[in-house]
């Protein structure tokens, strides 16, 4: 067999094993898997995956020939990874004014109580208007403590104990916690992904059949659209580049997650060699 022979043979061989990485880190970040990456810090292995796949993307002795099957994999990675950060950055929003909400209602239940405790003349009407925001438990518990004659009743001291508990709870979020860094930690491997495969694949020339897949695409649109109204969908690079990861990852960051992004460290667009 000829040198040449044998170069093209373990180009295949290197072909169908970024093929595989890729698929595994697919499915390592799907939500929908069980084997999700939790972790990006303690996960190396995960970590020696992305590496592989910027490694071959970067390496790649002729970018005009790259394999069409990689690329088409490396970038349904990154579009896949950059939407399921846009859904994780949804959810972080949605338990943020979860937190926001029950550190108001630990508030009014601190108010409650005092009302209750010192048994003043509306503390009935105040504690019923209440009932939707509380639910029936600490409502009928407030309602003891209001009626009870002593505060050294065992009564009184349980339904004390109880409010006190719920207070507590609604100050810690603990389980809002607890569901945010999960997802955070999630992020974290998603705008690694974000970064470090965009990044590379940038190098890569957009291969001839995307480029007519894209057009047609495009011309499909236009014939769907007005021209003064059509806009054009913005590109995955845009979308990396345009708040959907870069604001995204500093909004999470001024949360809880520490991460540092280099400013030029996403595609303007994809390169050409």
């Amino acid at each position: 067999m000829s040198r040449s022979g044998i170069v093209n043979v373990r180009m295949v061989i290197t072909e169908e094993k970024i093929l595989s990485n890729i698929d595994k880190v697919q499915k390592m970040i799907n939500p929908k898997s069980k084997k999700q990456i939790v972790q990006l810090e303690e996960d190396s292995y995960f970590k020696d995956l992305i590496e592989s796949i910027k490694t071959y993307l970067i390496e790649y002795p002729k970018k005009k020939n790259f394999p069409v099957s990689v690329y088409k994999s490396a970038y349904g990675l990154v579009e896949f990874a950059t939407n399921q950060f846009e859904e994780n950055t949804k959810k972080i929003e949605e338990l943020i004014r979860q937190r926001e909400k029950n550190i108001a209602l630990s508030n009014k239940l601190k108010e409650l109580l005092e009302i209750v405790q010192n048994k003043e003349k509306n503390w009935k009407d105040r504690v019923k208007e209440a009932q939707d925001e509380f639910g029936e438990d600490i409502i009928d518990t407030l309602g003891i403590i209001g009626r009870s004659r002593s505060s050294k009743s065992q009564n009184y001291q349980d339904a004390l104990k109880l409010v006190n508990a719920r207070i507590v709870n609604l100050e810690s979020n603990l389980h809002i916690e607890i569901d945010m860094e999960r997802i955070e930690d999630r992020s974290k491997a998603l705008s690694y992904i974000g970064i470090e495969v965009a990044d590379a694949l940038k190098q890569i020339p957009t291969p001839v059949e995307e480029v007519e897949q894209q057009e047609e695409i495009k011309q499909e649109e236009q014939v769907q659209y007005a021209p003064e109204t059509f806009e054009a969908k913005p590109s995955l690079w845009q979308r990396i580049k345009n708040s959907k990861v870069v604001k995204a990852i500093k909004y999470v960051m001024s949360i809880r997650v520490v991460l540092e992004v280099p400013s030029n460290a996403l595609p303007e667009g994809r390169g050409e060699e």
